[in-house]
């Protein structure tokens, strides 16, 4: 079945269902979560309201870790239905929301997406390593076998086939999804690569060590940005010297204002990302919550919408966005359909 993909508008009569000691339900979806699937979920969310006889879902961004925070506040209307996240949810999400009565949480996996590191389209190329990002950002790191604080003033003092322009990053803010993957996938990374992680153990033990592979400058050159993409995207425009962190996506739809740097001699793609060849890609999820598959009006069409063929499949509006498909998108999809909730983390 082939949807229509235009935007427009639906009004339908309110439907009245309760939860259980709760006020009439709303007739409309909310969700909320992380900005780099919320691009995603905007184009689902328009096109479920073309389509099916509900409203349009209400999306909103905030980042990954507040929409799973918000997905775990309690089961009623005043809650919301779906947190979009651009990592995995973690333990202690999972016991926040049994806390407040969230017990059957469905894991939903879109698809995959990579995390790129651009620059002005006119400025200079970059090939970077984990290792580059590690000893341009890290608070510390290791010169003649000495722990000491970086010294670093251009990329070229990091690595010498890099060219000599001064550091300036901007990067993920600690709540955004993205910020955990590049924390573990380039930093982390980075830090063992670069022999530093052997080198802060010896000096500061085991659990201290393994902090500082992850502690930052403090002077100017490392900004976390708390707003979306299109925020980077802008603090590049006006620092034509620096990098910014992205989502591939976001990237592809921009090409002619940046250009991406190689990581570990791998360009990032559609391609090399579904391949498994470029290294700092992940996997896309939402949340749902369970208890309002049967109160909330569209809920569960509204999952099903989303991974389907048409929608997140290879050839849909989702991967003509920028999403990778998931090889595996019809396990999800017959999750989806039995109401599946998650078992325990691996």
């Amino acid at each position: 079945m082939k949807f229509a993909m235009t935007v427009s508008a639906l009004a339908v009569a309110a439907s009245t269902f309760a939860f259980a000691g709760v006020a009439e339900a709303r007739d409309q979806i909310q969700i909320k979560g992380s900005s780099t699937v919320l691009p995603y979920a905007t184009i689902v969310a328009e096109a479920f309201g073309e389509n099916f006889s509900y409203p349009t879902p209400v999306v909103e961004g905030g980042g990954s870790g507040a929409g799973r925070k918000a997905l775990c506040e309690g089961v009623g209307e005043n809650t919301i239905d779906i947190a979009d996240s651009s990592s995995r949810i973690k333990q202690s999400d999972i016991d926040n929301c049994k806390a407040n009565g969230v017990n059957d949480i469905q894991e939903v996996r879109i698809g995959y997406d990579g995390i790129v590191f651009a620059s002005d389209i006119n400025g200079p190329k970059f090939a970077f390593t984990p290792a580059d990002w590690f000893k341009a950002l890290a608070a510390e790191v290791v010169v003649d076998g000495k722990v000491v604080a970086n010294p670093n003033k251009s990329w070229h003092d990091v690595n010498a086939d890099l060219p000599d322009q001064a550091i300036l990053a901007f990067i993920p803010g600690t709540k955004h999804g993205t910020r955990e993957v590049f924390d573990i996938k380039v930093l982390e990374d980075g830090c063992k690569e670069s022999g530093a992680l052997e080198a802060f153990v010896a000096a500061k033990g085991e659990k201290d060590g393994e902090k500082a592979c992850l502690a930052l400058r403090t002077d100017g050159v490392s900004v976390d940005i708390d707003g979306d993409y299109t925020e980077t995207l802008a603090r590049l425009e006006a620092n034509k010297q620096a990098i910014g962190v992205f989502g591939l996506s976001f990237y592809e739809n921009n090409t002619d204002k940046l250009q991406v740097a190689t990581m570990n001699g791998v360009t990032p793609s559609v391609e090399t990302v579904a391949k498994g060849e470029y290294p700092v890609s992940r996997p896309l999820y939402f949340y749902v919550k369970n208890a309002h598959l049967d109160v909330i009006p569209g809920l569960q069409e509204y999952v099903e919408f989303f991974v389907s063929d048409d929608m997140a499949g290879p050839g849909g509006p989702l991967a003509a966005y920028g999403l990778v498909p998931d090889p595996e998108l019809a396990k999800t999809q017959e999750m989806v359909k039995n109401r599946t909730p998650m078992g325990p983390l691996d």
